[in-house]
């Protein structure tokens, strides 16, 4: 019944406020303290009582959407009750409510609540949405799968476990998706008289009175299965969640952080089987997520998904809505998947390198910055590699189109490539087109001086082997490029660094001894920590355009 969701900012300072227009699925993503949880709770606030809190955070407010007509008798009937012995109930009223909460209300309003629901959101959401709005996060969804009451078999259902033993086809569907997940059968065990439990069996039930009875046979076939709470705490968070989602069949669902206590490829499979069963059009699934596998599964369920990102810092919010095609196209390049580049939406800075090794020592200086440096260096930041550098602009440009800040770093010889190398750099900078052609001539004018000296501009020097003004414009070139986050190693390229180490070789091998020769205890003298200039100072200027609230290079 969710239509729109207004926030209190927009996707940059300055900028409009944000309307999340609600499709079936919403996952919102960003770094820690972004306000991933505490926009469900506000959501879960107005859902229980439709007022308009002037002390959220990051919900304006909240627009509902009436229920076509043809619908509405079976919503109210599926939370109408029956009248209590010697209840008095008021002419032309019914009883509402779920789980033993209830209320008297006007039929007649009632109806008009569906009808109109913006009119007075109060009523529709303490009659209806209070009861049909269910969130799962980490202190409840391990008791989820705990032991219910039976209940009694002539009154409505009043648990998750009471609908699924009384409906076959939930409960089928149930265990169809806990089959697939873990190759075992979840059923429901009555014959604890009175009590309902989960339990996980290697083979099907024959029929349905072996599983639904309280015969010999029906008691043999439960004591041979595994009861769920025995179970690993994945297996039962994720059996819960689905349960407790196919038998409370929530009009909202918010979830916070589902995939706690599930291996990756569950995450996936969770965000693909819940997306299926909220995909219908008028269910509301709102995800606060850190897990880039659920992320996928949401999206490859096929179900419409909104996926939002959050930012939080310096008392200054963003968000930004993600438009699926992008992240799709993230999902199917293979680079991009190979090197896990969704996880970028999960952190509030990423740096991209050439190679592994590169990654490995730049990641390793920034956390020796951020120790021993004052934070110096780049807080929540995911350090990614591309292979080589024609590909850093392909990790570059589309995490930069989602609005997180990306910073590439290449050698010196990015100044050897032209044409369309040269320019899909500077796009994957979003520098601006007028400049482009000025920025190639004078990287071509820079590569014939380097190599009218002769020397190999990676390996000999970079920058040091030109002086006078031809040193000032290739110095002035690299300031340009790095006003757009796009950092050239000036020295030639990263065995250049930390020379006074002396570690030889190339690649893995100068990685390996370069490591080794800055120690590991901290409490050694061996041990290498940051100084004012080198590495150090190079790492601190990228950490300085993240910083910088006017950076320029990312879209708006």
């Amino acid at each position: 019944m969710i239509k729109n969701i207004k926030l209190k900012f927009g996707r940059a300072e300055g900028l409009p406020q944000e309307t999340v227009e609600a499709m079936p699925i919403t996952v919102f993503v960003g770094p820690n303290n972004s306000g991933k949880s505490k926009i469900l709770s506000e959501i879960q606030q107005f859902c229980s009582n439709g007022s308009r809190n002037v002390n959220n955070l990051i919900v304006d407010s909240i627009e509902l959407e009436a229920i076509p007509e043809e619908l509405i008798e079976g919503k109210i009937s599926s939370v109408t009750l029956k009248p209590n012995p010697g209840e008095a109930q008021y002419p032309n009223h019914i009883f509402v409510g779920k789980k033993g909460q209830r209320h008297q209300v006007s039929s007649n309003d009632f109806l008009n609540a569906f009808k109109n629901p913006n009119v007075n959101p109060s009523r529709i959401c303490s009659w209806y949405l209070s009861y049909n709005t269910l969130i799962l996060n980490g202190s409840n969804r391990i008791k989820l799968i705990n032991q219910q009451a039976g209940g009694n078999l002539q009154e409505p259902a009043q648990s998750s476990f009471q609908v699924l033993f009384r409906d076959n086809d939930k409960r089928k569907e149930a265990s169809r998706i806990i089959h697939d997940a873990f190759g075992e059968h979840l059923v429901i065990d009555p014959t604890n008289l009175g009590k309902l439990n989960l339990r996980l069996s290697k083979d099907a039930p024959q029929d349905e009175m072996e599983e639904r009875g309280i015969h010999e046979k029906a008691v043999e076939f439960h004591k041979k299965a595994l009861p769920i709470t025995e179970a690993s705490d994945g297996v039962k968070a994720f059996t819960g969640m689905i349960t407790e989602m196919i038998a409370g069949d929530p009009s909202v669902l918010l979830m916070d952080e589902p995939e706690a206590f599930l291996h990756p490829s569950l995450s996936f499979k969770l965000g693909k089987e819940v997306a299926g069963i909220m995909s219908e059009s008028h269910k509301r699934l709102f995800v606060s997520t850190h897990s880039p596998n659920f992320v996928m599964g949401c999206i490859q369920s096929g179900a419409p998904v909104n996926i939002v990102r959050l930012t939080y810092r310096n008392q200054l919010a963003t968000a930004r809505i993600l438009p699926n095609e992008d992240i799709l196209k993230l999902m199917r390049n293979p680079l991009l998947r190979s090197t896990g580049v969704l996880s970028g939406l999960f952190y509030e800075f990423v740096v991209v390198t050439e190679s592994d090794a590169d990654r490995a020592f730049y990641q390793e200086i920034n956390d020796r910055l951020l120790k021993y440096a004052n934070n110096k260096g780049i807080p929540n930041c995911l350090f990614l590699h591309a292979q080589n550098k024609q590909t850093v602009k392909t990790i570059t440009k589309p995490l930069r189109e989602l609005g997180i800040p990306v910073a590439g770093i290449v050698d010196i010889d990015i100044l050897k490539e032209g044409g369309t190398v040269w320019s899909s750099f500077l796009d994957s900078g979003s520098i601006p087109e007028i400049e482009r052609n000025p920025l190639a001539s004078m990287r071509q004018a820079l590569k014939t001086k380097l190599n009218e000296t002769g020397k190999d501009m990676k390996r000999d020097g970079g920058i040091d082997i030109l002086d006078g003004t031809d040193k000032e414009a290739l110095q002035n070139l690299f300031d340009k490029l790095a006003d757009y986050g796009l950092f050239v190693v000036p020295n030639g390229e990263l065995e250049s660094w930390l020379k006074g180490l002396q570690a030889s070789g190339h690649g893995p091998n100068w990685l390996v001894e370069v490591f080794e020769k800055m120690g590991e205890d901290p409490n050694t003298p061996e041990y290498v920590k940051p100084s004012e200039d080198d590495v150090w100072e190079f790492l601190e200027n990228i950490s300085k355009w993240f910083f910088n609230p006017r950076r320029k290079g990312i879209p708006k």
